[in-house]
């Protein structure tokens, strides 16, 4: 049987920030191989393919996670049954789990497995967007996404709206700044305007966050910034348009908006017999529309993931073997009862 702590280990080793995800899908890919599944790889953007491994049986059951990490990589550290290293939780340990779990089932002969390993999550889905295209999808009645829920069962997730917002100035001569106008100041004075939204809250999501992820602009120290951008991805509990519309009214005309991507707040299927949660966060449940009705649960903590001491126990990987064989199981006898 796959040891999880050993192949999550494996997999932490082989660095896979967005955008560079080739290799770790090609290690994916002959480890899969070499287990007897059959294994395609197939591109989602040039030279960044997905990864999807299927039996002999159209996959009725799909085990999901992505291949990419935040950046920067670090490799795995082993210390006191605990596995340290980027992607520990988010989501290698995840797909080693559920890797393990598979072989566990299959084991047992449960039939119509299916592993679907996609690209990009970490940014825009490209992989999970690509993946939604491909003919098997019809074939697959429950899609079990993997993300660091601590082994319970996700009955929502917030949303997701990503945008830029952009500033233009005049340069100038800083040591006569009356002479030019700065892009960073008008930014800036957005920005406080920004933060003093009141945006919504839901009962069931709770509040919207704002995070200023990324501030650039401006040449150099002596020169008034012609230029400047922020960053931001605000974390929905609604639909993204009321959002955007008190965004705009902070903003009124003084900063460009692009908005990037939008992604609604998600209500998913629960199953008895699970703790269930609340996430904050989104994946690519969304983009992955026709792979069945789709679950979410994962080992470790969202709270140890993208930080420079991601984390994830000995025991969470192997309870997260456990909590994915249970969950196929009860949605057998769902199926069963059906």
């Amino acid at each position: 049987m796959t040891d999880p702590v050993s192949l999550a280990c494996d997999l932490v080793d082989v660095p896979s920030v967005s955008g560079e995800e080739a290799q770790v899908a090609r290690f994916v890919a002959s480890y899969l191989t070499d287990l007897g599944y059959r294994v395609e790889l197939f591109d989602a953007a040039p030279g960044r393919p997905n990864v999807l491994a299927t039996t002999d049986r159209p996959p009725r059951i799909v085990f999901s996670t992505h291949l990419d990490t935040v950046p920067p990589h670090m490799p795995a550290r082993l210390a006191d049954g605990v596995l340290y290293g980027r992607g520990a939780c988010d989501a290698k340990g995840i797909m080693a789990a559920q890797i393990g779990a598979a072989e566990r089932l299959r084991a047992e002969g449960v039939d119509g497995i299916g592993l679907l390993f996609v690209v990009d999550e970490e940014m825009g889905s490209v992989g999970a967007r690509a993946a939604n295209a491909h003919p098997l999808a019809r074939e697959c009645r429950w899609l079990i996404d993997g993300e660091p829920t601590d082994n319970r069962l996700a009955i929502g997730t917030k949303g997701s709206l990503r945008l830029t917002l952009c500033t233009s100035g005049v340069p100038a001569h800083s040591a006569y700044p009356e002479h030019g106008r700065s892009a960073i100041d008008a930014l800036l004075d957005v920005l406080g305007d920004v933060r003093r939204v009141t945006w919504p809250t839901d009962p069931l999501f709770g509040e919207t966050t704002v995070n200023i992820g990324v501030i650039a602009g401006g040449a150099r120290p002596n020169v008034v910034a012609a230029d400047a951008r922020a960053d931001l991805q605000i974390r929905l509990v609604t639909e993204a348009p009321p959002v955007q519309a008190l965004l705009e009214q902070a903003v009124r005309d003084r900063a460009r908006i692009d908005y990037l991507t939008a992604v609604p707040p998600l209500r998913l299927a629960t199953v008895p017999g699970f703790e269930t949660c609340v996430v904050r966060f989104t994946t690519d449940i969304p983009h992955l529309t026709k792979w069945g009705t789709p679950l979410l649960l994962g080992p470790g903590s969202i709270l140890d993931a993208h930080g420079a001491h991601e984390r994830i126990s000995e025991d969470e990987l192997t309870g997260g073997v456990d909590a994915y064989v249970r969950l196929v199981h009860a949605l057998a006898v769902r199926k069963a009862a059906v």
